[in-house]
């Protein structure tokens, strides 16, 4: 089969087309013909740079992968062949990812295709929903309403998380910039904060009459998860999904802080039924309505990888980057 390789750390260009084995099914497995992939933040710090999961780091990445069935391994009972799926199941911990015509995925890790949706759209859910999914459900349970603020509405995580909340009848103030509040507009959020002309004391007076957010998921991190602490009320709750460097806040007001990484499954091999579980919730919600992906206008090739690796990251991508087999 063909397959996209990197050998190493690089630049975008460090992509190699090569002819390689096709993945034989193993007990308790599944092969996919990969149909599509997306683009996360951590494809590419994976291709680019030292991070804590460089060590036995495959050479075909990519995680988020839609697909058709084409074998299924003994034990597994879930699937059958010709399913259409989709999940985040590999490119990091020495297990091969998207970037080629076919995949062996772990079926806990995988769900049905949404039936109302391309594999492009499929494609673009995994990570992301999952992230959404285990920040408001799992950790700070949003419910009927709490007045939430997401911070990056319309970046990845942010544009599900919007859908999520309002989903779970939470009252939703979202934060974006000129260039995506139409965007985070159309998704559904109650209020909506220009961060170039609104400070955070102000949409806090503004929005919650000083008393402050119920819970804040933070997307963005680094410098911005002071306006989050700033942001949220006293005992609230703080989720994000990158490391803080100063926790003195957390203490200061009481709250409830929850470090998101959907990795763990993938790295640890524990907890993988979950991620199962979470996509086919998230599949249901697509079907009737609750969330559509967003993807960038820019169409890519899984073969055209390092260029939809250079879109990436020059910053011009609004919506999910998807690339179709």
């Amino acid at each position: 089969m063909k397959a996209m390789i990197v050998n190493g750390t690089g630049g975008a260009d460090s992509f190699k087309q090569i002819e390689m084995d096709k993945p034989e099914v193993k007990q308790g497995q599944l092969i996919i013909e990969v149909k599509a992939t997306s683009i996360n933040p951590i494809d590419v710090m994976l291709r680019s740079t030292d991070t804590p999961w460089s060590k036995n780091l495959p050479k075909v990445l990519h995680g988020d992968v839609a697909g058709i069935v084409v074998s299924v391994g003994e034990e597994v009972t879930r699937f059958a062949v010709g399913d259409e799926v989709f999940g985040c199941a590999g490119g990091i911990s020495g297990v091969n990812g998207a970037l080629a015509e076919f995949m062996a995925v772990d079926p806990q890790l995988m769900a049905k295709k949404p039936n109302n949706i391309s594999f492009s759209e499929a494609a673009a859910l995994p990570l992301v929903s999952i992230t959404a999914w285990e920040a408001l459900i799992d950790k700070m349970k949003i419910g009927v309403n709490d007045h939430i603020l997401i911070h990056g509405a319309a970046g990845g995580v942010g544009h599900i998380a919007v859908q999520l909340a309002k989903y779970l009848g939470a009252r939703v103030s979202a934060t974006a910039t000129d260039r995506t509040l139409s965007k985070a507009k159309e998704l559904g959020a109650d209020h909506l904060i220009n961060i170039k002309y609104q400070s955070v004391n102000e949409y806090v007076k503004a929005l919650t009459n000083n008393g402050g957010f119920d819970a804040v998921f933070d997307t963005v991190a680094g410098e911005n998860i002071k306006n989050s602490f700033a942001a949220v009320k006293f005992n609230g709750s703080v989720a994000t999904t990158l490391p803080i460097a100063d926790p003195l806040q957390i203490a200061l007001k009481g709250l409830s802080f929850h470090s998101v990484l959907m990795l763990i499954p993938l790295t640890e091999n524990i907890g993988k039924k979950h991620h199962g579980e979470i996509l086919t919730n998230i599949a249901h919600l697509v079907e009737q309505g609750h969330i559509k992906p967003q993807l960038d206008n820019q169409k890519f090739s899984i073969w055209d990888v390092a260029k939809a690796h250079a879109y990436f990251e020059s910053g011009k991508a609004i919506g999910k980057v998807v690339l179709e087999a």
